[in-house]
């Protein structure tokens, strides 16, 4: 038997794999559906878990016998909230270069098998109080760095296996699938505390061993491997500076010192500070070593800079939506309408359901609609419908008639639905093949860091909001049921995130904050009323809406923000990574023909908007684009760059070559010329005034192109990884074969290169491009070419 067909055979050794068993090659037109559907599991596992908890706390607290309204019990609760997010916000980029480094699969791989003991360690929680607590809070920590070596790993994983025209569906329902995840959460943990609290633990430990055996059984190493040294300077520095500033934006909103939060706490204002400095310190550090684990060049990429931005802002609005819906039905909604407090988890899930089902259906359907038609604006629609569902969310009442926010909420599922694939294929498609485990990880500490921010900004802002009107509200409400002046006044001089955490829990806290002793004193109607399930949600009904039109108001802001970061254009890829031209260095000046081209516009720094005409004294750049034989080159692109980067000029040659561009007087430019067919060029330009006479001739560009085959049955192998390397083993080039199993790499540079086809067993020649024409080499998987 040939390895190639021992690498397709079930329960026979994977050659790529020694040792072990497969079924399917990745070479297989079918592996790639296996890593879809893995991924998506292992994603749907992660992120279910960030917020089965979250609905889950008071069968959670309840079970293990802890008061969550105890004031020493406060930072318990915060923990359980912030802990698992907190740890994947800041493990997720080192586990991502990790994956570049030692192999996607093998850590993602791992981080299933983690995650699934750590769920069994938690539903064994032998303690009760604070130390079961202690229990639940250190293992979720454990857990979440499993969680973090999923979601590092799967886009990367998705990435690889999936050809660039389908790629976007494929990050489409992978990403929905993380997305809708955190809502799926709130609906099982509401199903499943019901029943047994550590069903919530439990539910994870089927579908993890199915998953980490599925994983180990049919996962394929595909991706280009960059062997490196891990920062360890980089990962200590920000995880240290992203723990410390995120905790204290966290402790911010518990009370301090008589003020209603604690923004003036010491050590709040040292972690917000010292955290800023940090991570100061840790961006110096990536600039410095030679292997960064957060790799800062690629913000240089305004695609992928913009794409990211969209993440952080778009997480901390949904973010917020979460909780501030949570508070909505279980604190208010449900009990005005007849539910008991111990059953609003599980109905707050249920009438949450559309949020989830919007995701659903918009998602894969905005991923596959983004590989035809392009992902900015799918991405940047997508924030505007969430902000047109703020909106409408701002202006229903407290109790509002259900079938208007089931239509506002799946609204709003339909706008993360058509933002999330397309925002997820600008960021992956932006960076070269060896960088997708980092780009990866990035997005993820992104997506997850504005989950854990949204946290603090909301809750802190609701408490601002509900500081206002509450005390006075509880105090005339509860003196009008007979509670003495000195009682009531008491209690509504208590800090509003006590009260804020009752509503976000589904806790009558009226009981605990009145005592046995007050309610003793009021007649049976009364103390019925003060208890019951109507009067606490009718109390805090009106403060808590002026409360959240602060909220939603902000969550227009950011979606908005994010829509338009969604826009920003940059370089993409479909996995190449562009080498860069020298620079040369001299010039050859030469008295230059009559221009037949008008002058070009020049820009302002920034790029976009024409500069006055008395910005900045100009010369002109005049001179002829060449090709190597001396025949000019039509339409050739010339752009004029400052110093700093920015764009000061833009021209194109006209039909004999010629080019006219305005350039700055005193400064020093480097112009970058360009045309199909042949190799860029950078030539700098020299300060000084007048005319400056500059002819550029450029080299033709070689390409390679050929025909990936099967070595025994001679047919095409399609969406096979191509990959050019340069003799430093830098990637230059890489694409994915057509149907026909033919590929094409243009625009290549004179030089020697190895060329990679993937494959069980791979294939690699050696191949040497002049400076022109299109050099043709077919390769047989498993074969070397003669």
């Amino acid at each position: 038997m040939t390895a190639e067909e021992t690498a397709r055979t079930p329960g026979t050794t994977d050659p790529a794999r020694p040792g072990r068993t497969g079924w399917m090659g990745a070479d297989h037109p079918r592996y790639k559906w296996v890593a879809l559907t893995n991924t998506t599991v292992g994603m749907l596992l992660a992120t279910i878990n960030s917020s089965i908890v979250l609905i889950s706390l008071p069968g959670i607290f309840t079970g293990i016998r802890l008061d969550p309204l105890q004031p020493a019990n406060v930072s318990y609760l915060l923990w359980m909230l912030m802990g698992y997010m907190l740890v994947t916000a800041v493990l997720v980029v080192a586990l991502g270069r990790l994956g570049d480094m030692m192999g996607r699969v093998r850590i993602y791989n791992a981080g299933f098998l983690v995650f699934t003991l750590t769920s069994v360690i938690l539903s064994l929680d032998p303690f009760d109080g604070g130390a079961g607590a202690l229990w639940l809070i250190g293992w979720r920590i454990v857990q979440a760095v499993g969680g973090s070596m999923l979601m590092a790993n799967s886009a990367a994983i998705l990435t690889d296996a999936f050809p660039a025209r389908q790629r976007g569906m494929a990050l489409g329902v992978n990403m929905v699938s993380g997305i809708a995840g955190s809502f799926l959460g709130l609906v099982l943990g509401g199903l499943l505390v019901t029943w047994n609290w550590r069903s919530v633990f439990w539910v994870n430990v089927p579908i993890g061993v199915i998953g980490t055996v599925w994983a180990y059984k049919s996962l394929r190493e595909t991706g280009v491997r960059r062997p490196g040294r891990m920062d360890w300077w980089g990962n200590i520095t920000f995880a240290l500076g992203l723990t410390v500033l995120l905790a204290g934006i966290t402790y911010g909103i518990q009370p301090y010192g008589g003020h209603t939060m604690g923004w003036t706490n010491p050590w709040v204002l040292a972690g917000l500070v010292g955290g800023a400095v940090l991570l100061a310190v840790f961006c110096l550090v990536e600039t410095k070593v030679a292997e960064p684990m957060f790799p800062l060049r690629l913000f240089r990429n305004a695609a992928f800079a913009g794409g990211n931005a969209a993440t952080l802002l778009g997480a901390v609005a949904r973010g917020g939506l979460q909780f501030m819906l949570i508070i909505w039905l279980q604190g208010i909604w449900l009990p005005l309408h007849g539910y008991d407090y111990e059953d609003t988890p599980l109905w707050a899930g249920i009438y949450m359901l559309p949020l989830t089902i919007g995701f659903l259906l918009a998602g894969p359907v905005s991923g596959v609609l983004s590989d035809r038609f392009g992902a900015r604006l799918f991405a940047a629609c997508g924030f505007v419908v969430m902000a047109a569902s703020f909106a409408g969310l701002l202006v229903l009442p407290s109790d509002f008639g259900y079938g208007v926010f089931a239509v506002l909420i799946l609204l709003n599922g339909l706008g993360g639905g058509l933002f999330a694939a397309p925002n997820t294929s600008i960021i992956m498609s932006s960076v070269p093949a060896d960088a997708r485990g980092a780009a990866s990880g990035m997005r993820a500490t992104f997506q997850n860091a504005g989950m854990v921010l949204s946290m603090g900004v909301f809750f802190s802002l609701m408490v601002a909001g509900l500081s206002r009107t509450l005390p006075e509200t509880l105090s005339s409400g509860l003196t009008a049921q007979g509670v003495p002046a000195p009682a009531a006044h008491t209690v509504a001089g208590l800090p509003p995130v006590g009260v804020l955490f009752a509503a976000f829990l589904g806790y009558n806290p009226i009981q605990h904050l009145l005592g046995p002793d007050i309610l003793g004193r009021l007649s049976p109607a009364a103390a019925g009323r003060l208890t019951g399930r109507e009067f606490f949600p009718h109390l805090i009904s009106q403060p808590f809406h002026d409360g959240l039109v602060v909220v939603f108001s902000l969550a227009i802001a950011m979606s908005l923000a994010a829509a338009a970061a969604s826009l920003v254009r940059g370089r993409t890829t479909a996995g190449a990574a562009v080498s860069v031209p020298a620079v040369a260095a001299t010039t050859r000046p030469q008295p230059s023909p009559t221009p037949s081209t008008a002058p070009a516009e020049t820009f302002d720094p920034g790029g976009t908007l024409p500069a006055p005409a008395y910005a900045a004294p100009a010369r002109v750049l005049r001179g002829r684009v060449c090709g190597p034989a001396g025949a000019p080159l039509a339409g050739a692109t010339l752009t004029l760059v400052d110093r700093y980067g920015r764009q000061k000029g833009l021209a194109r040659a006209g039909a004999d070559g010629v080019y006219e561009l305005a350039a700055p007087d005193h400064d020093a430019c480097t112009l970058v010329v360009s045309a199909d067919g042949h190799r860029p060029r950078a030539v700098q330009v020299a300060a000084g005034s007048g005319p400056a006479p500059v002819d550029v001739t450029l080299a033709g560009a070689g390409g390679v192109r050929g025909t990936v085959r099967h070595p025994h049955t001679g047919r095409p192998v399609p969406d096979a990884l191509v990959t050019l390397l340069d003799p430093h083993g830098q990637v230059v080039a890489s694409t994915t074969t057509a149907a026909d199993g033919g590929y094409t790499l243009r625009d290549i540079a004179p030089g020697a290169y190895t060329l990679v086809a993937g494959g069980y067993p791979p294939v690699a020649s050696g191949v040497t491009l002049g400076p022109g024409g299109t050099h043709r080499l077919d390769l047989d998987l498993g074969h070397r070419p003669g």
